[in-house]
């Protein structure tokens, strides 16, 4: 058999069943052999990772990238930098934001093109639904999208417009018959509207204006209608960043129906707490904003319950200029937050302190957003015949948030001097190191990953 080109040996190795000590053995960038700690390794380029966690690398399914078209806010250097300082090893990128928007096969291929030389891990692409777009989806997903992403209520950019309830019943047969997952932005615009005119005059400064022009109602009311619209259809869709605890119980009573729904929510949902953010914070903005801290802690107990399944970022970067930080308007702020770097600290912190594991975190980070995308049989769990894709990091050591040290093309953000535990220290990507203590690899050697049929 052939030598491997790494061995990889830690006394914390997180395979799919159990944490333990393991040797990994690589071979042509895919896990070959899975060993013993204290087996005889075979020759080869040995890395010992000591007492830190060998854990696949994450897989996160909701990153806005914004290149081509919007490459200062953010683009594919940057936002794959920052990735695999995070221990980000695989992405998939949201069809809004770049120009143009990845809703047709020539936006595809246009945003492929844009990745080339560029990408430090590797990125896939979800494509569009928008109003008048529905023969472009197998089109898009035969050349390789992973499924399909729209929203309810407006997106914030002219070239993403949302839909309603009957467009959706006019693309729902189309992705049902190709298996395609619908990723839905789930806020309605009717009780948006109404909360709107209920708080005229309410100072655009306080934070509590913002969360009260985003009531929990329009989630509710938008995740009851995708419920439905799942059962009428027999349809698979995932719900994003979830923020209101009070749809819960919904999904709680669709997925003990068996309905194919499947959920996800973020970290600055599972960290912040409304109470806690000062008026003019407008760093502290996203849509659907965060709430109060008892509704981050039942979001916190429907991930251990499994009604919620993944936990990704929802990296949205903007020009600095567009959070409005100097006057601190909450209601003419950019709503978004970039955290691609920082998922795993964020989300250990917390978790630790709630006495979650390791293994949550895997299970979280990891395998389900594998699973969301389809890349289940390559990604996102160690275990031979899966690419060897590694984040080692330390859950022992703490640091403060740097501003400056985040790869990411602006470093505003929540985070900023924030202690957090959890020190990612290396991270792997199909068996070549990319990054170690603050160094990159001499160039980026990411590659487009395609939808992949069985």
């Amino acid at each position: 058999m052939k030598s491997p080109d790494l061995i990889l040996k830690s006394k914390r190795v997180v395979q799919p069943s159990a944490m333990g000590p393991a040797t990994i053995l690589v071979r042509s960038g895919v896990i070959g052999e899975i060993l013993p700690y204290d087996a005889p390794p075979p020759r080869g380029d040995i890395f010992d990772a000591g007492d830190s966690v060998v854990m696949s690398g994450l897989v996160d399914t909701h990153v806005h990238i914004n290149e081509p078209g919007r490459t200062d806010w953010e683009g594919f250097e940057t936002a794959t930098r920052a990735a695999a300082a995070g221990g980000v090893t695989t992405l998939v990128e949201m069809p809004l934001n770049s120009i143009p928007a990845t809703t047709s096969s020539e936006a595809y291929h246009e945003k492929i093109t844009a990745t080339q030389g560029k990408l430090w891990v590797d990125a896939g692409f979800w494509g569009g639904v928008v109003p008048g777009n529905a023969r472009e989806l197998r089109v898009l997903y035969d050349a390789g999208a992973f499924g399909f992403k729209c929203f309810l209520v407006p997106s914030g950019v002219d070239e993403f417009p949302a839909v309603d309830e009957t467009e959706l019943r006019r693309a729902l047969p189309e992705l049902v018959s190709m298996g395609a997952v619908l990723l839905v932005h789930s806020e309605l615009p009717e009780p948006i509207e109404q909360a709107a005119a209920s708080m005229a005059g309410a100072s655009p400064r306080k934070y509590s204006t913002w969360l009260g022009s985003r009531p929990r109602a329009a989630e509710n009311e938008a995740i009851a209608l995708l419920i439905r619209l799942a059962r009428e259809f027999d349809a698979r869709i995932h719900i994003v960043h979830l923020s209101s605890s009070d749809a819960v119980p919904l999904l709680r009573r669709a997925k003990d129906e068996g309905l194919r729904i499947t959920v996800e929510t973020c970290p600055h949902y599972l960290t912040f707490a409304a109470e806690e953010i000062p008026d003019g914070a407008t760093e502290f903005k996203c849509a659907p904003p965060i709430r109060e801290s008892e509704n981050r802690e039942k979001l916190w107990t429907a991930l251990q319950e499994g009604v919620i399944d993944v936990i990704v970022t929802d990296h949205s970067p903007c020009l600095p200029a567009m959070k409005c930080q100097e006057s601190g308007d909450f209601l003419r702020a950019w709503g978004g937050i970039a955290s691609l770097q920082l998922s795993l600290p964020t989300v250990w912190t917390e978790a630790s302190q709630r006495g979650y594991s390791v293994r949550h975190l895997a299970r979280w980070l990891c395998e389900a957003p594998a699973r969301l995308a389809r890349l289940e049989r390559r990604k996102g769990t160690i275990a031979v015949g899966h690419d060897a894709d590694f984040v080692i990091w330390n859950p022992e050591a703490t640091f403060r948030v740097n501003p400056a040290r985040l790869q990411n093309r602006h470093k505003h953000g929540p985070y900023a001097g924030r202690r957090l535990a959890g020190v990612v220290e290396a991270t792997f990507l199909r068996g070549t190191k990319i990054y170690e203590h603050g160094r990159f690899a001499a160039g980026p050697m990411g590659a487009v990953r395609k939808r992949e049929t069985a």
